[in-house]
């Protein structure tokens, strides 16, 4: 039996600098319970409406069962890093928009750095346990295990809410086969608001909890590597070249309880926060290197960061 107790991974995990830790039990399969269950039915369904569009990894069985990706797992260690910063976007035709999410280094190289130094420790005290960490990079369904583990809950625009931080946080994990102990999972507050259905322009949440991909303009400007976008998501970018923050902007626990985030990594890059569309238009393979070093955009190719802005111009 390890000495290494939850209390102890929690402070550690803060003194790294993760704004919120939480610790969630995972049954053996024999004893999954409802919540679980609930998940995987959830996730079927949207997978067999073809919500997910061409994100094929969506339909991985391990987001399933989490025992498929690790079978000794026993509990998760759920982390968010608040990413938010107070800087607004210059009004005018002239600038393109990017989620505040890429505006600074590359979220997974924040994390990963910062969980592997959680893992370190970890192993440390307790130098026999099977651990295993993510980043966004495995089939781990992280905004389930993050509420079980009470961090937030999964608003209706699918997304993760915390108290403290609104949505504006990135998650992390770690599975261990030690038996931690639990935090309660969190309730959902979303209550009956309904603003980010309402403010989405492309109507891609059909449902409260429901986001299609084919109608979201977060996946067209990021995951669609077609040379043109649809039309109905041309005609309403407003802009959009990468990502869409319009369901988390208009949320009233983002509105009240966003708060500027002390991870120096995620203050923009000048460009990022008022890009020039008819720069980006022209994007050069080399200009693209320049601008997105260590930068979570640069999944977004030089030919898709043309193809946005001429959208968004008007001009497909």
């Amino acid at each position: 039996m390890s000495a290494l107790t939850a209390e102890a991974i929690k402070q550690q995990a803060k003194t790294l600098g993760f704004h919120r830790v939480g610790i969630a039990a995972v049954p053996p399969p024999e004893a999954e319970g409802e919540a679980i269950a609930q998940m995987r039915t959830a996730l079927q369904r949207w997978l067999t409406q073809g919500y997910q569009a061409d994100m094929a990894w969506m339909a991985n069985p391990k987001r399933q069962d989490i025992h498929q990706v690790m079978p000794e797992v026993r509990s998760l260690v759920c982390v968010a890093l608040n990413y938010y910063t107070d800087h607004e976007r210059p009004p005018g035709d002239a600038y393109g928009k990017i989620s505040r999410y890429g505006w600074g280094r590359d979220y997974h190289r924040v994390m990963t750095q910062k969980l592997k130094a959680l893992v370190g420790w970890m192993r440390s005290q307790a130098p026999s346990s099977q651990l295993r960490y993510y980043v966004d990079t495995g089939p781990v369904q992280d905004k389930f295990w993050a509420q079980q583990a009470g961090l937030g809950w999964i608003a209706k625009n699918g997304n993760l809410i915390t108290r403290d931080y609104g949505s504006w946080v990135f998650l992390g994990e770690i599975l261990s086969d030690l038996e931690l102990a639990a935090d309660r999972p969190h309730t959902e507050h979303c209550g009956s608001c309904t603003r980010c259905l309402e403010a989405c322009p492309t109507n891609a949440i059909p449902h409260p909890f429901v986001v299609d991909a084919n109608r979201c303009i977060a996946y067209h400007t990021i995951e669609n590597r077609a040379d043109t976008l649809p039309a109905e998501i041309q005609k309403n970018l407003h802009n959009w070249v990468a990502g869409c923050d319009i369901c988390q902007d208009v949320c009233p626990w983002n509105q009240r309880f966003a708060q500027e985030t002390d991870t120096v990594e995620f203050r923009p890059y000048p460009e990022n926060v008022a890009p020039s569309l008819a720069e980006l238009a022209t994007l050069s393979e080399a200009e693209w290197n320049r601008r997105f070093t260590a930068s979570a955009l640069r999944r977004i190719k030089p030919e898709m960061w043309r193809r946005n802005a001429r959208a968004a111009l008007g001009n497909p």
